[in-house]
């Protein structure tokens, strides 16, 4: 019986994934159809060689096929190559559509069968925390207060043009289309369509000729917001309210209608420029003009539909005398509509949202307004005429007319504003203190403050900060980064009185080592009117980054010292009793490796919670994470819930970075469903009950030990490999295709922080893409096998020990997601692959002795996980994904022997210019770009 059961349930999974081969059969015979007919049959047949020779190599390791591939790829003409490369890449790209599509097909399934909420759903989140005996009330409060918001960052991974972007999303609506019932000439146009879109991939540039620069990537990142967020955002929000009231058997609806806006979104684009030279004040009020001009283009189509919508005549029905004198004081004056006062009103605050637009920067108004009118002050005066329409629906008969379109738009008016996003601002501590040695020099208070000690620097900015004089003057000359720093903090002001204050609120140091590096923004702050130190009002809250180990370490004593002074704790009175701390994910594991990161930000953060309590300030943490599980990657539902008690509190805010935004947030669906994940694990993390007593803390003791042990053995291996082996840099620059990555148009930042081959100067985003390209993955799994292996062998207690590990995978939630991160990190690793870009090593000792070590590593790695978990099998708890990464190696591993081909003949003309061929160094950027796209988790 039970092999009959199992057997049944392998057919109904085979059945239920046999729609997704189908779309993956479908999508690359159009592909194969477009190939041959763009390129010829020959073209199409060299690929399916190499497809084929590629799958033996890596099912069989038959060293016979990796020599035939190894032929077969010098023999490739240049133009081939190049043919050859977009193919496999192309098909990556239509295979990460069509497994978007089959998610959300299942999710569909799930829902109209009825089934039970699925893990990370809303009813899931809620179901659990009823049971737990949290009240309606306690859930209410929550969104009431609660602020969660992803921060679109731009990175130098993000590897896709918004024209591939778009003809891929006219193929995903093509492909959901063929789900619904279609009659055969419906279906046969449908087909057509869809050909002659991939067609116009297969024809369209996949690489940036140019570098990107801040514009490109604000486009690019607001084209996100007209794809999903203006639309789902306030959609989620509904579906929220009413999974409360469902769940909870509220008559009266569930979370407030219009009055929170718990999911705010962020963004970096146009503020970050730490290492970025190309941010100034110029780019921020860009990003706001630019993104006032995509909120306001939005209201005006709302809006002007709303006019078409709501033709109540009061012929029918009242309406309220404030709805009737809002309707009195439009522009229109048609005679036509004397006694439809909802579109006099609407027409009247079309021509007040055009002048607005006008003021706010936007170029042009498409759809002229009727009659000229003032701007709105700021945003919460549009949504007060919204709330009047709404007000005189409800009260007159008409509470179903509010739903299907007022209500989203008020609701979007409340989260976005005439701002769109809060931009943050980001720069290094290093600057702040030379602009402040200087301004110190210059108004002749301390002519060497770079050069004083911390207790020295704290006492004189202290000082300096209760002066009512600045120490800017309009009659002295600065250095230009002085003048560059200054601009862009008065660039801040007028953007918060231009845009409202939630354009920019936050202002993160990069590399806080000291309390030192926090006031002096805040000082910074002063000196251009964004602080007044008199009355404790603060406009830009100061936020440190933690990023390295060692800072990691500091963060809990330099926030303790932060927050005991006087002048600082009068600032976050004024900030509501709340603080927040950013915690960077990439450099303290480029710093510490994966192990070692993973447990020093949990340690920081478990220490944070404690210090926030005694100082009786509430903590917001700020998770600077990447794509790669090295940066911080992984699933973010389980991310959020293995955060340690008290860290969430309904207050998160995360990085969305390089292409993990177009995986998350191109398909419209797939965006819905992100955001709801990110709510219902901020609502799980905040809300369900945690045991803190008893044997419970006990045994969480016992493993954040077995935790810090561990780590110590991780972080002196990886150190080891990475830092303190000779050679190591030369072997990393020359097995990884690290170079050609920093030549290529991905982002407007330089891929170095200096011009130097030192890995610590190198940006953790190009270190970890780097390792993913060659298939190593490296910083996602170093130094756990030496970790483990050390520990279990370690004291003679072998089997007591390994038990132990095994209990906290199934207890720990912090130690079963890193677990699974690794998990899935080593399923995309393949060494064979590895070892081909090892060959790219000319030095053979340097190439043998550091391969071996890797090989060694991941082998021991491998060992230790097995025991642990007690599987061999990649992706045991996940099938689906394990079979999507399965289904990707066929046309992901082809991309790797012709990066490998092509990096050799490139390198191989350097230092002779006439041999160096642009076309073989584009091909390098397309492999890049399709390796990226098919492990999807690169950024």
């Amino acid at each position: 019986m039970v092999n009959q059961a199992a057997a049944q349930e392998s057919v109904t999974i085979v059945d239920k994934d046999e729609p997704l081969k189908e779309d993956i059969r479908l999508l690359g015979r159009l592909l194969g159809d477009v190939l041959r007919d763009q390129e010829g049959e020959d073209v199409f047949d060299v690929v399916e060689t190499i497809r084929q020779t590629a799958v033996r190599f890596r099912r069989e390791a038959d060293p016979k096929a990796g020599e035939e591939l190894t032929a077969l790829l010098h023999r490739l003409t240049r133009d081939q190559t190049i043919s050859v490369v977009r193919a496999f890449s192309y098909f990556s790209h239509l295979a990460n559509i069509a497994e978007d599509q089959h998610h959300i097909r299942r999710r569909r399934a799930h829902l109209l069968a009825g089934s039970t909420p699925q893990q990370g759903s809303l009813g899931f989140a809620l179901s659990r925390l009823k049971d737990a005996g949290v009240s309606s009330d306690t859930v209410q409060s929550f969104f009431k207060d609660a602020l969660i918001s992803p921060v679109l960052t731009a990175h130098p991974t993000e590897v896709q043009r918004k024209s591939i972007l778009d003809a891929e999303h006219d193929i995903a609506h093509l492909l959901a289309e063929r789900d619904l019932p279609l009659t055969p000439r419906e279906r046969a146009a449908n087909l057509e369509l869809m050909r002659a879109r991939v067609a116009t991939l297969w024809q369209t540039r996949m690489l940036r000729y140019s570098k990107l620069t801040v514009a490109d990537e604000i486009d690019n990142a607001l084209s996100y917001y007209r794809i999903t967020f203006l639309r789902e955002l306030p959609g989620l929000y509904d579906d929220i309210e009413e999974e409360i009231a469902a769940g909870y058997g509220l008559k009266d609806g569930g979370a407030p209608a219009t009055d929170a806006s718990y999911v705010q979104m962020g963004s970096w684009i146009g503020g970050d420029r730490d290492g970025n030279p190309n941010v100034n004040a110029g780019t921020m009020q860009h990003a706001l003009v630019r993104h006032a001009t995509t909120i306001l283009d939005f209201y005006l189509d709302e809006v002007h539909a709303l006019g078409a919508e709501l033709s109540v005549s009061t012929l029918m029905v009242k309406v309220t005398p404030e709805l009737q004198a809002l309707a009195d004081a439009s522009t229109d004056s048609s005679p036509h509509r004397s006694d439809e006062p909802y579109r006099r009103a609407l027409i009247g605050m079309y021509a007040r949202l055009a002048a607005t637009a006008r003021e706010l920067g936007a170029a042009h108004v498409v759809l002229k307004e009727v009659g000229k009118a003032d701007p709105y002050l700021d945003a919460s005066a549009f949504g007060a005429d919204l709330a009047l329409l709404s007000d005189s629906l409800r009260a007159n008969h008409g509470a179903q007319l509010i739903r299907p379109r007022l209500q989203r738009l008020q609701r979007a008016a409340t989260i976005f504003g005439f701002h769109l996003a809060s931009l943050d601002m980001r720069q290094t501590s290093d600057v702040h203190e030379r602009v402040l040695d200087e301004l110190f020099a210059s108004a002749q208070v301390e002519t060497g403050y770079a050069a004083l000690d911390e207790e020295a620097k704290v006492k004189l900015l202290l000082a300096e900060l209760a002066q009512p004089r600045l120490l800017y003057s309009a009659y002295t000359d600065y250095s230009d980064e002085t003048n560059s720093e200054l601009a862009i903090l008065r660039a801040a002001r007028e953007i918060r009185s231009r845009y409202g204050e939630r354009a920019i609120r936050n202002y993160i140091i990069s590399h806080t080592e000291t309390v030192s590096d926090l006031l002096e923004v805040l000082l910074l702050q002063k000196e251009t009117g964004l602080m007044i130190p008199a009355t404790g009002q603060i406009d830009v809250m100061v936020i440190p980054l933690f990023e390295t180990i060692p800072d990691l370490q500091r963060a809990p004593d330099i926030m303790r010292e932060w927050m005991s002074l006087p002048f600082v704790n009068r600032l976050i009175d004024y900030q509501g009793r709340l603080q927040e701390v950013m915690l960077g994910y990439s450099d303290s594991n480029k710093d510490g490796g994966f192990l070692t990161s993973n447990w020093e930000l949990y340690k920081a953060e478990v220490q944070l919670v404690r210090v926030f309590a005694d100082a009786k300030v509430k903590l917001r943490l700020f998770h600077g994470r990447g794509g790669t599980v090295g940066r911080g990657g992984g699933p973010s539902y389980e991310a959020i819930l293995a955060q340690p008690p008290g860290t969430v509190n309904g207050q998160i805010r995360l990085t969305e970075q390089g292409e993990i935004i177009a995986s998350k947030f191109s398909n419209a669906d797939i965006g819905r469903r992100n955001l709801e994940l990110l709510v219902a694990a901020t609502l799980e993390a905040s809300l369900m009950p945690h045991a803190q007593e008893g044997s419970h803390a006990d045994k969480l003791a016992r493993f954040e030990a077995v935790m810090a042990e561990l780590s110590e053995r991780a972080y002196k291996a990886y150190r080891n490999l990475v830092y303190e082996t000779p050679g190591f840099t030369d072997y990393f620059f020359a097995a990884t295709p690290i170079a050609e990555i920093a030549e290529l148009n991905l982002g407007s930042r330089p891929a170095s922080r200096k011009s130097t081959r030192r890995i610590e100067d190198l940006r953790a985003i190009p270190w970890g893409f780097s390792w993913g390209q060659c298939r190593l993955l490296l910083p996602g799994w170093y130094g756990f096998g030496s970790a483990i292996g050390e520990w279990l062998d370690d004291g003679g207690q072998k089997e007591e020990r390994l038990e132990t590990l095994r209990a906290m995978y199934q207890e720990w939630p912090f130690f079963a997601t890193l677990l699974s991160n690794m998990d899935m990190v080593l399923a995309k690793t393949d060494l064979p692959i590895a070892s081909r870009y090892a060959g790219l090593v000319a030095d053979v000792e340097l190439r043998e002795r550091i391969f071996k070590r890797i090989s060694g590593e991941h082998a021991n790695t491998l060992r230790c996980l097995e025991q642990v978990t007690g599987t061999g099998q990649r992706l045991a708890r996940n099938p689906l994904l394990a079979r999507s990464i399965q289904n990707r190696f066929a046309y992901l591993d082809p991309l790797n022997h012709l990066q490998v081909e092509l990096i050799h003949r490139h390198r191989s003309a350097a230092g002779e210019p006439e041999r160096v061929d642009p076309r073989v160094h584009r091909g390098i950027h397309l492999s890049i770009n399709g390796v990226a796209a098919g492990l999807r988790n690169t950024g």
